[in-house]
């Protein structure tokens, strides 16, 4: 990059260079990697102004960062960001070789947040919008059911029986107890009614929700269509794959350490049993841990009187020290959840190092944003399970918004909420239901169908299976709070699902009763 560049991004980010430190960084081509870089040094030090001691005193950090900086470049192929050799940035390619180290039961980070923040306009609103849906346009399109689709702009006046695929504007129910859709595609909008006449397709319209992507089958014309059927953009696997290896994945989250009422001594049995030396134990290879690992502050209310450690970086070095206890060749999968610091706008990036620091320094940590997709379990023969990690903070919205899951209480069971995204292809389908970042590609799209989708944030246990998925809900380890027990919340505690690869048995452990377990095959998971 030439000076000019150089300043303008400097400019973008509020930062001012020492004129030896622009010189050396005048060797980098990437605006993206030296945006990704001011932040880092910024939010590092506090500081506008960066010089080349600051660079050198937090070299270390940066390189962390940078070498487990991962981006989707293919299908097998991960792309690392390279720091100009001038940088005295060293052992970058160890660092590679480590992380794209994929033998047995290694991790690939498919897909991951680690986007920069910036201004946000009205047309990155329209952008983000319009790619949505033609993702989610370009999945319905393989349903052959859709027959004589058309753009909406395409139709005529005369009755016709045709297909179209929308993004729901609006509904509402009419005095006739007809539900009312105003749907648009890229070239219009297009009424479409659902018939109280048609009761199994009134009752499943009503659990449509504003802004997603649905197909739509019938009779009309440029004014109404008459739907005859529905068709969701769910997320469906042809088979339930099983490894060649037995190997064990556990998932946790919502550890939230900071918490007076964080249960230490039960994650301390889980830590031992993670250590243990017995067949079972040796053979747990993967921990997910999906967000909220410590409890922050100023999450709600007059939480100050719940926290035993009151700044973040004291509780983030706590579960790092205990995090440090288990055993090397455990990949510990991490991603932040809304207590993490992190932005509330979703996707979110990964945690802060200003205060995540000592993650950073745990090798067999793999820190990434919420949600991402990694790949565990590749091998000659194998290709390993997709596993989508969602913190879940969206969940709530369609606990208490969508029919059917309200009546089946889901804040409860939050795995049929898990069932409800998958079927919207979505995590966050409507506009109002988490607080997002609008990016050319929408990092919440369920693009490609996950054979795992874990989540957290309710602090309730659950497992179920949804068109050959596996939705898997995580306990907490903290225990009731004055403001849960507020919101009639009622939190499972320190039980976390064991998979097994190669039998896909799951095994919940209960470390809060010290139960050995309950087993349930996939056959028992319907």
């Amino acid at each position: 990059m030439n000076q000019e560049e150089i300043q303008k991004i400097c400019i973008e980010k509020n930062v001012l260079l020492e004129d030896s430190l622009i010189k050396n960084l005048s060797s980098l081509e990437d605006p993206l990697l030296f945006g990704f870089l001011l932040d880092k040094l910024k939010s590092l030090s506090g500081k506008k102004f960066i010089t080349n001691n600051l660079f050198e005193k937090n070299e270390k950090i940066i390189k962390k960062f940078f070498g487990k900086l991962a981006l989707k470049k293919g299908v097998n192929e991960i792309e690392f960001y390279k720091f100009p050799k001038e940088f005295s940035i060293k052992n970058l390619k160890k660092i590679e070789k480590s992380i794209n180290s994929y033998e047995e039961g290694a991790v690939k980070v498919l897909a991951s947040s680690f986007s920069m923040g910036k201004k946000l306009e009205v047309k990155d609103f329209v952008y983000h919008f319009r790619n949505r849906y033609e993702d989610l346009k370009e999945i319905l399109n393989e349903k052959e059911e859709l027959e004589n689709l058309v753009s909406i702009n395409k139709l005529s006046n005369e009755k016709q029986k045709f297909s179209v695929i929308g993004m729901v504007y609006s509904k509402k129910i009419t005095k006739n107890k007809n539900i009312l859709l105003e749907i648009e595609d890229l070239t219009g909008k297009l009424n479409v009614l659902i018939s109280s006449s048609k009761e199994d397709l009134l009752k499943e319209s009503e659990d449509i929700t504003l802004d997603s992507v649905i197909g739509f089958k019938g009779v009309g014309n440029s004014e109404i269509l008459f739907a005859n059927e529905i068709f969701f953009p769910e997320a469906y696997l042809s088979e339930r794959k099983k490894s060649l290896s037995e190997e064990y994945a556990l998932f946790i989250g919502d550890i939230h350490y900071g918490s007076k009422n964080f249960l230490e001594k039960d994650f301390l049995n889980f830590l031992n049993f993670l250590n243990e030396e017995t067949p079972e134990s040796r053979k747990i290879k993967y921990l997910f841990i999906v967000g909220d690992l410590v409890t922050g502050i100023g999450n709600y209310p007059n939480q100050e009187p719940d926290l035993k450690i009151k700044d973040l970086e004291g509780q983030f070095q706590k579960i790092a020290e205990l995090l440090g206890k288990i055993r090397k060749d455990i990949k510990i999968i991490i991603s932040p959840g809304n207590h993490d610091c992190v932005r509330l706008m979703e996707p979110q990036p990964l945690l802060d190092e200003k205060y995540a620091w000592p993650l950073y320094e745990l090798e067999n940590v793999i820190l990434l944003g919420n949600p991402s997709m990694v790949n565990i379990g590749e091998m000659e023969g194998f290709g390993g399970f997709n596993v989508l990690i969602y913190h879940g903070f969206s969940f709530p919205f369609y606990a208490n918004n969508i029919p059917k899951l309200i009546e089946e209480k889901t804040m409860n069971q939050p795995e049929k909420i898990m069932g409800y995204l998958l079927k919207n292809r979505h995590l966050a389908p409507t506009h109002a239901s988490t607080q997002f970042f609008p990016s050319e590609k929408d990092g919440l799209l369920i693009k490609k169908t996950p054979d795992i989708f874990v989540s957290g944030h309710t602090h309730k246990s659950g497992a179920a299976y949804f068109n050959n998925v596996l939705a898997l809900s995580v306990s907490s380890w903290e225990g009731l709070t004055p403001y849960q027990e507020k919101f009639g919340n009622k939190p499972d505690h320190c039980k976390v699902p064991m998979f097994n690869l190669k039998t896909r048995q799951i095994k919940i452990l209960d470390f809060e009763t010290g139960q050995d377990g309950i087993k349930l095959s996939s056959e028992e998971l319907k």
